[in-house]
């Protein structure tokens, strides 16, 4: 139940507060006073988008704060938010004027899904035109089910999952029958490049190898008459140092007569003797420089057409590198995809066995799901119709005829029925669908019958926004005799312009504007019982000095 309401800059409301009770509680005013505050406010509380201009002018930003009484199934699953030993939960929400909005559960910040999903089970919201969202297949499905209970709502998500589940195998299954066409081209295409990667062999080590006999093979004769002519030099014949003659001589026979000369004056001097050292050591390095620098000269001989092969090789690699990525490493990253591709495809038929099995079952579980659907709504369809009539009776519609019709078709996230209203207003005509014979009013009581009959047992708040639009007279009495017996054991709450509705409330709240101010001001009072009738005198059309008017409304009041 939602024991109280209060709004700042809501609107045209500055501040206004509301101490609802048990039953009957109804809302009235002049058209353009703002009736519809308390549905603005539960839908912001409810985790509703908030809307444009929803915070008063000149205000920085709308507070809506709901006191509800705490079910019991909601204790649970609030855990720790609420506090020790809580009676209440209270939900608050806070928009600024750029549109930005805050929510909070028992002072905790939340999320509007956070309210969303808390609403179900604190209120059940019937708007202006509920009434003609009945003529919707979807909405008469949603009712049924709705009356067939939580059990058969959580069969009704598992079929929704189960659908799911079969179009995404559908899809799948759609697009692996697409790429069979297209298989074997593109195994050809994979065979080939791959043949082609393991034929060539490629690798790394090897290019770099070649790379650097191409180098040498390019610049043998070069590489050898250099390093001849550095051996030639470093150990040519020459004239000997000691005979003073000749010319032409090479580094080592240089190198060898410098040594004879101090060797013939070993031991004179100690501070030459190391000098003599160094220079039998570089003596006997120029004679092994020498013969390596021969050996290597003499040992370049290249093998005739060795050249052009590695060139050729080379060639090979370089095709596959710009066909795969430009690298000896991403060619073999290539081949690693065509086979992995390869087998995939070579796969396919299986893949494709696999999924169709796949959605045989999943078919077969949404089969199994909406079975059981069928059968539920079955059982309840005439419990609901049957309900229905009953009130429609109590509604000024004593003798119409009501069905619940449940038919077959394709299935869905739903299951595989479709659910029809069929109503024969007066006594004698055919039944025929809800949309093709009731009228505004009559359409209004009739889902005022359905939602009596939906809602027997709940706890929910009942919420109607001007449901009773359309009806009058003793029509409008009746539904308004069903509104109360809806309050039974519940609350309800109610925005209407119907006297003889407001007349039956336990609690009546009236709305009204100031216009003497700027901006417009909106206020909400809670009417005793002489401000009652002065209410149901102005509903009536009549001003306060009209004395028959003044006792209609005391009739009113005293035969609720």
């Amino acid at each position: 139940m939602l024991l109280e309401l209060r709004a700042e800059n809501l609107l045209l409301i500055e501040r206004a507060e509301l101490r609802l009770g048990p039953g009957l509680n109804v809302l009235t005013g002049e058209t353009g006073a703002g009736k519809t505050m308390l549905a603005h406010a539960l839908d912001l509380l409810l985790g509703g988008k908030p809307r444009s201009g929803i915070v008063r002018p000149g205000a920085a930003e709308a507070w809506v704060e709901g006191v509800f009484e705490l079910p019991d199934a909601l204790r649970g699953e609030l855990g720790e938010r609420l506090p020790a030993g809580a009676e209440e939960v209270v939900l608050a929400r806070r928009v600024s004027s750029e549109g930005r909005s805050r929510a909070y559960v028992c002072g905790r910040s939340a999320t509007a899904g956070d309210l969303r999903d808390l609403a179900a089970t604190l209120v059940a919201f019937y708007g202006q035109h509920e009434h003609r969202r009945l003529t919707l297949a979807s909405a008469q499905l949603d009712l049924l089910d709705g009356f067939c209970g939580e059990r058969h709502l959580v069969v009704r998500r598992d079929c929704a999952a189960a659908h799911a589940r079969v179009r995404e195998l559908e899809a799948s299954l759609e697009g692996l029958v697409e790429r069979a066409g297209a298989r074997d081209r593109e195994l050809d295409l994979l065979e080939f490049e791959l043949a082609e990667i393991e034929e060539a062999s490629p690798s790394e080590d090897e290019e770099a190898e070649l790379v650097a006999e191409r180098g040498r093979l390019r610049y043998l004769e070069a590489l050898r008459a250099a390093s001849l002519g550095a051996a030639e030099a470093l150990d040519g014949e020459g004239a000997d140092f000691g005979g003073g003659g000749g010319g032409g001589a090479g580094v080592a026979a240089v190198l060898a007569g410098a040594e004879r000369g101090l060797d013939a004056v070993a031991g004179v001097d100690a501070a030459l003797d190391p000098l003599a050292e160094r220079l039998r050591a570089v003596a006997v390095e120029a004679g092994d420089l020498a013969g390596e620098l021969r050996r290597y000269g003499e040992g370049l001989e290249g093998e005739p057409g060795r050249l052009e092969a590695v060139e050729e090789r080379l060639a090979a690699l370089d095709r596959l590198k710009r066909k795969h990525g430009g690298t000896i490493a991403a060619v073999l990253a290539h081949a690693e995809r065509c086979r992995e591709r390869r087998d995939e495809l070579a796969n396919a038929e299986v893949a494709l066995e696999e999924a169709t099995a796949a959605l045989e079952r999943a078919r077969a579980e949404r089969a199994e799901r909406a079975a059981a659907l069928r059968k539920a709504r079955l059982k309840a369809a005439p419990k609901l119709a049957q309900g229905v009539r009953a009130r429609l009776a109590d509604l000024a519609m004593d003798g119409a005829a009501f069905e619940v019709a449940v038919a077959e078709r394709e299935p869905g996230p739903t299951g595989a029925d479709a659910v029809e209203l069929l109503i024969a207003p007066n006594p004698g005509v055919p039944a025929a669908p809800l949309r093709d014979i009731a009228s505004g009013g009559e359409l209004s009581r009739v889902m005022l019958a359905l939602l009596g009959t939906a809602n027997d047992g709940g706890e929910a708040t009942l919420v109607f926004d001007e449901v009773d639009a359309g009806v009058g007279g003793q029509t409008a009495r009746s539904v308004g005799e069903q509104l109360r017996a809806l309050g039974e054991g519940r609350q309800v709450v109610c925005i209407t312009h119907l006297p003889q509705i407001a007349s039956l409330a336990g609690r009546h709240f009236s709305i009204a504007k100031d216009i003497s101010v700027e901006p417009a001001l909106t206020t909400v009072t809670e009417l005793g019982e002489r401000e009652k009738v002065e209410e149901l005198v102005r509903m009536l059309g009549a001003d306060d000095t009209d004395l028959a008017a003044r006792r209609h409304a005391q009739e009113l009041r005293k035969a609720a």
